[in-house]
């Protein structure tokens, strides 16, 4: 029997469905998966206090221990299934931020639990000293499924944009010649979001989260989102190593380039040497409707950077290369201890098994034209409501005022969504699994909150 100090609240999948329970007079829970491995689990727990005792001691013991960098919401969540989380005083809400785009399946699917669980059971980390098979097996599976020849895991997005930003210096380094210098500079644009390491954040357009850490990653130049010939001018100096941009971006809110754009850049990036790096951490792996957000383009990158939901709430990063550029790579160039483990790659599997089926993807194309029209019908009269915008299931509220009242309003009605942009607009992106009977829920609550705005 293996022990476990950790404490235990209630499950977030139905438990009856993968296991055997026994609960013996003491605070203790048996659990026996498919009869092999068994676990036991202290329930760390004071049953003496009130559900919202616990809130309170929970957030209160969050201030005295974590680094403050998160200004949280005021719920303790607890545990969640499909598209419900429940917090420790029994409330359910309706989840339209699926933990910031990751949790695409939602919460507790069975196949990917099942493959974490007896993954978790045989193998879950070696470092990449040594091959594993999930490793192995996932690459072989992006790379089928996309533009790419080879792949490079992360542990996150910032991670995996990094990552490309040493790719493209060291492409450039490896195929400039005659003593010419080698171009060392990116391009990226307005209400852009890479990530929060130096590099990454470098890449980042908004001024408040770049401040506090200057100097940066010097070399970056920003313009505007959708400024073809602005960027085309620039890009042809030849002194640009790589350009970032999302298809569609998520942080910055909700804003989908043009396929006018893009082409723009893939021309000028052939034409100087440059390489096209395409962002889709937040807009890739079918929350568009398309495995890949760039699909709906018909224009491919030289490195496409992936996380969120690729392993469905575990962290994995992923850049996706082509033989161009990989071939510029050698050993030691980069690395990372835990990127690619057995447990994540396994759970990966699980999520691409699921999202990249051709129905599934019709699904969340369905699903998001039927919920944006909705929300037009149900919003678009409301005088704060500039516009609703997006593809899929990632969807933007524009308001011409701060969005934050009415996701507070929202999540007292048992309704999570999340703020972008400027503040000024709602983001809706809920798991790829929610039913239209659930869009029906979260834009009637949507519909009956927003009056909060006229205050």
């Amino acid at each position: 029997m293996i022990s476990l100090s950790h404490s235990v609240s209630q499950l977030c999948y139905k438990p009856s469905n993968f296991f055997n329970f026994k609960v013996g007079t003491s605070p203790v829970v048996q659990i026996r998966w498919r009869g092999v491995v068994s676990v036991s689990a202290c329930l760390n727990v004071d049953a003496g206090k009130t559900a919202l005792e616990r809130t309170k001691d929970v957030m209160e013991m969050e201030g005295r221990y974590l680094v403050g960098t998160y200004a949280r919401t005021p719920v303790v969540l607890e545990r969640g299934e499909g598209c419900k989380l429940y917090d420790v005083e029994g409330r359910e809400y309706l989840d339209l931020s699926s933990g910031i785009a990751v949790n695409a399946l939602g919460h507790g699917d069975a196949d990917w639990l099942k493959a974490v669980v007896d993954q978790a059971g045989t193998l879950t980390h070696t470092s990449n000293i040594f091959y594993t098979i999930p490793q192995v097996e996932l690459a072989k599976r992006l790379v089928a499924s996309s533009f790419a020849d080879r792949v490079f895991f992360a542990n996150s997005g910032t991670e995996a944009n990094e990552a490309a930003v040493k790719f493209a210096r060291k492409y450039q380094r490896h195929t400039t010649s005659n003593g010419k210098v080698p171009a060392i500079e990116f391009l990226a644009f307005s209400n852009c979001f890479h990530g929060r390491t130096l590099g990454a954040l470098a890449l980042t357009s908004k001024v408040q989260y770049r401040a506090p850490f200057e100097p940066v990653m010097p070399g970056v130049s920003f313009l505007e989102y959708g400024d073809a010939q602005a960027a085309t001018e620039l890009i042809k100096q030849g002194k640009i190593a790589a350009v970032f941009v999302e298809p569609i971006q998520g942080e910055g809110g909700i804003y989908s380039a043009t396929k006018e754009f893009l082409q723009s850049l893939r021309n000028a990036c052939d034409e100087a040497g440059a390489l096209l790096v395409f962002d889709e951490v937040q807009c890739g792996l079918g929350r568009s409707g398309f495995l890949w957000s760039h699909e709906a383009y018909g224009i491919f990158p030289d490195m496409m950077t992936l996380a969120k939901p690729l392993a469905g709430g575990l962290p994995i990063g992923a850049v996706l290369v082509t033989e161009r550029v990989a071939s510029s790579i050698n050993y030691g160039d980069h690395g990372s201890t835990f990127a690619g483990n057995p447990l994540v790659c396994s759970a990966a599997l699980a999520v691409l098994d699921k999202i990249s089926k051709p129905d599934f993807l019709s699904s969340v194309s369905d699903k998001g034209l039927y919920f944006k029209e909705l929300l037009k019908q149900k919003l678009g009269g409301n005088c704060h409501v500039k516009e609703i915008r997006g593809v899929g299931l990632i969807i933007g509220i524009d308001l011409d005022v701060p969005a934050s009242p009415l996701v507070d309003a929202c999540r007292n009605s048992g309704l999570l969504v999340l703020t972008a942009g400027k503040g000024n607009i709602v983001r809706l992106v809920p798991p790829l699994i929610i039913t239209e009977k659930e869009l029906e829920q979260a834009a009637d609550i949507l519909y009956q909150t927003l009056s909060v705005l006229d205050n």
